[in-house]
């Protein structure tokens, strides 16, 4: 008679064979040839990532639970600061994060309608769509280039009585000026928002001592979209290390709930049925009470399990991110005709990036609407900086017709030539040496024909 197995015996066979599938099917992969299609990015992952995955859904438990708690964890252990909370993707954190500063427990700081709010036009949307969405104001400044970050001389001028936050993104993993922003936020008692979606494992030093990007302000923002820095397929997370904040950001995240309870825990406060809140009757379930209008931004158990595993490579991500910037900026310095055709990249003073791409404006005659096909047809996947100039897209067409909903401060120049001249290529962390030099010998051609 066949013994049976146990629920342990079975669950550590199944993961062996899905070991054994991902090492056979997905790990396999054929040496690069010239003309090969290389992406701007891609996943990294092996075995560890499937099995957690297989782990996690075995479990059936569907929504957040211990692999969200552990990466929590560790990603806060990572980053060296006190609190993150998991969500559904980098757009939902930052949401979180600004929504966070709208609470009325931060008291006369609280951002209301019609206050204002700095940033910048040459970036993702979701940077600044919950200013809009929220009714606050956008205050749009230039950017400098070739760092293609916030131009730290605009933000006086941006000022006004108003003004409440600054919310801007460190570019394509290069750190924004964070001296000069932060120390700007603290001189006037604004929030300070880190975008840091990008730019996960940049390093940017303070005062002398090293700090990772999206750890400097009041709160920081990361996506885990498959191309960005690490992946759990979609994913996002916010951290802080204000603890008023974080109640927020769970609050917001997590329906606009009073309760600080996780899920599948019922009064672990011990006060579920005791409490007095607004005008409801005395011992409502405070389960059932809402402080905020919230929303439901939490991941999923099976997310957090791949994210687990991808922590775990994260240093050896970010340290193959800059080899492949070095050896990129190498190879085009290099060639004569580059140095005069296109503007290279520079790092940020003081900072050490995670570089997430590799952009490029051109100058000199040298036509971005000539390279960018060379370089698409000759199989390099290249990508815009983003939206470029923000105001000039279909979105703000009800908002420029009104003249109303946001200020630009300055011309925006730079970032109207970013719109024209720039783009940028790709440093995942899974491009080989061959795959990038074969890049820089496309470019090199691109701008020579």
């Amino acid at each position: 008679m066949a013994i049976q197995k146990t629920e342990q015996q079975a669950r550590e066979e199944i993961l062996s064979m899905v070991k054994e599938y991902c090492d056979t099917y997905h790990n396999v992969k054929k040496p690069f040839q010239e003309g090969d299609r290389i992406p701007y990015a891609s996943r990294v992952y092996d075995s560890a990532e499937m099995c957690n995955l297989v782990d996690s859904a075995l479990e059936f438990w569907l929504t957040s639970g211990r692999y969200t708690d552990q990466f929590e964890k560790q990603m806060a252990e990572y980053l060296g600061i006190r609190f993150c909370s998991l969500v559904n993707s980098g757009s939902s954190a930052n949401l979180l994060a600004f929504m966070a500063l709208t609470s009325p427990l931060l008291g006369e700081r609280r951002i209301d309608r019609g206050d204002e709010v700095i940033t910048v036009a040459a970036g993702f949307p979701t940077t600044v769509a919950p200013i809009i969405q929220y009714g606050a104001v956008p205050v749009f400044v230039d950017v400098t280039i070739p760092q293609y970050n916030v131009d730290v001389d605009m933000l006086e001028k941006a000022l006004s009585e108003r003004t409440k936050a600054v919310m801007i993104a460190h570019t394509l993993g290069n750190p924004f000026d964070l001296k000069a922003v932060s120390a700007f936020c603290k001189e006037h008692n604004l929030w300070l928002i880190e975008d840091n979606c990008d730019a996960l494992g940049s390093e940017y030093t303070l005062d002398g001592e090293k700090k990772l990007t999206g750890t400097v302000g009041d709160i920081g923002t990361s996506s885990f979209y498959p191309p960005h820095h690490m992946t759990m397929g979609e994913g996002g997370a916010v951290y802080t290390d204000n603890p008023l904040l974080h109640k927020c950001v769970r609050s917001f995240r997590d329906w606009g709930r009073d309760c600080v309870c996780p899920s599948g825990r019922d009064n672990l406060c011990g006060h579920r049925f005791d409490g007095q809140y607004g005008e409801l009757p005395k011992g409502y379930d405070h389960k059932y009470v809402y402080s905020h209008f919230g929303y439901n931004l939490k991941a999923t158990d099976l997310q957090a399990a791949i994210g687990c595993a991808q922590l775990e490579k994260f240093p050896s991500f970010v340290e193959r991110r800059r080899y492949n910037f070095k050896r990129m900026t190498e190879r085009l310095l290099a060639a004569e005709a580059v140095a005069d055709k296109l503007i290279l990249p520079e790092a940020c003073e003081g900072s050490d990036p995670s570089w997430f791409g590799f952009p490029v404006t051109c100058k000199n005659g040298a036509q971005r609407s000539r390279i960018v096909p060379y370089m698409e047809e000759h199989g390099v996947q290249t990508r815009m900086l983003f939206a470029g100039n923000l105001t000039k897209h279909p979105c703000f067409d009800g908002m420029r017709a009104a003249g109303e909903g946001y200020r630009i401060v300055g011309s925006l120049e730079n970032t109207d030539r970013i719109m024209e001249d720039t783009f940028w290529i790709g440093l995942y962390p899974g491009m080989t040496d061959e795959m990038i030099d074969y890049m820089a010998k496309t470019l090199i051609e691109a701008v020579a024909q």
